[in-house]
């Protein structure tokens, strides 16, 4: 073969293999495609695509199916680092405003200050900052993406355990059906939720939990299905390794989770000496959250898109608790706050 062939066979051979691996990175990550469907008729559609749109805006972090975290880039305690330019805290600070969860948390230090220095980039913050770092906000994450997507009968709270709960009791109008974690194929909208107490429970444990009166509580954490398919799950949580996080799980030939590795009491501690053990990925997984039909959440309440929540309200137009020089002026006497006014969701953060 000549030199010219050669060079014309290894050009042709070079550029299948982009074609071939571009082709795998677009079926990969379904995120960049889906986050422009925030309007779509489906309630599961729209649900990943918000979801997806924060994972992109947060710049793609996932964990890979071996439980290994990549891709991380901004975290959030810092003051830039976004997409679009924001600030991390105040993004997770949006989503407990418009969750509407504030509220359950004003006796936190700094959460009042989050009602101002969520909607303006001008207003300081700094016991807002402190607040967002000192909670956990997965939930807050989960429930405001919910909202968002106008999942109907979707109860937000700041303890995923609530809403695990209330799919477990499902009266008809909840949106999710509790599943078992290995026999349920999973699709988009559903959630992967593990039990974060140092005890293991397993999936027989939490049912003992969840079926107790006296039970008022457990620490879980929970991610939303964005896409199945070529053998992974592809799901999305906040407060993630301090991010909005993708990660990516195993499923089989029927969508179910498969080879999925469990946390036991008898782990040995991840170190470098044991480096098998250490994976983001090994949790005590416990349940799927099973999101119902289309058909179904019409029966519970609207299932179009809620044009309302694409206009976020912007900040108040006074404060309760100012922060010396801050600009923001003093609410008046009575200590109300006025109604706040709309503004698109650009340049929230």
């Amino acid at each position: 073969m000549s030199t010219y062939a050669w060079t014309r066979c290894l050009l042709r051979i070079s550029l299948f293999s982009l074609l071939l691996w571009a082709g795998r990175a677009a079926a990969a990550d379904p995120c960049v495609a889906l986050a422009q469907q925030q309007s779509d008729a489906q309630v599961a559609t729209r649900l990943a695509a918000v979801a997806c749109d924060e994972y992109l805006r947060w710049n793609r972090p996932f964990i890979d199916q071996n439980g290994r975290m990549a891709s991380a880039s901004v975290y959030e305690a810092e003051g830039s680092g976004l997409k679009d330019g924001g600030a991390p805290w105040r993004r997770v600070a949006f989503y407990w405003y418009s969750s509407g969860l504030l509220g359950q948390l004003a006796f936190k230090s700094g959460a009042s200050d989050c009602t101002y220095a969520a909607m303006s980039a001008a207003y300081p913050g700094l016991g807002c900052r402190g607040f967002v770092i000192d909670n956990p906000w997965s939930a807050a994450f989960i429930s405001w993406a919910e909202q968002r997507a106008g999942v109907p009968g979707f109860t937000s709270s700041a303890s995923h355990f609530d809403y695990v709960r209330a799919a477990f009791k499902d009266s008809g109008k909840n949106p999710y059906r509790y599943a078992d974690l290995l026999t349920t194929s999973l699709s988009m909208g559903d959630l992967v939720c593990y039990a974060r107490s140092a005890q293991v429970f397993g999936s027989a444990g939490v049912l003992k939990v969840l079926q107790d009166r006296k039970n008022t509580g457990l620490p879980m954490h929970c991610d939303v299905v964005v896409g199945v398919h070529d053998g992974m799950a592809y799901a999305i949580g906040g407060n993630v390794q301090q991010a909005v996080t993708m990660r990516l799980l195993p499923v089989n030939a029927q969508q179910r989770l498969w080879g999925l590795p469990q946390r036991t009491n008898a782990d040995p501690v991840c170190s470098p000496e044991m480096p098998e053990i250490c994976s983001f990925n090994r949790q005590d997984w416990v349940a799927v959250l099973k999101l119902k039909s289309q058909a179904e959440l019409a029966a519970i309440g609207p299932v179009t898109p809620p044009g309302s929540l694409l206009q976020p309200p912007t900040a108040p137009t006074c404060c309760i608790n100012c922060v010396l020089g801050s600009g923001v002026p003093r609410c008046p006497a009575e200590g109300t706050l006025p109604p706040p006014t709309q503004s698109p969701m650009q340049g929230t953060d």
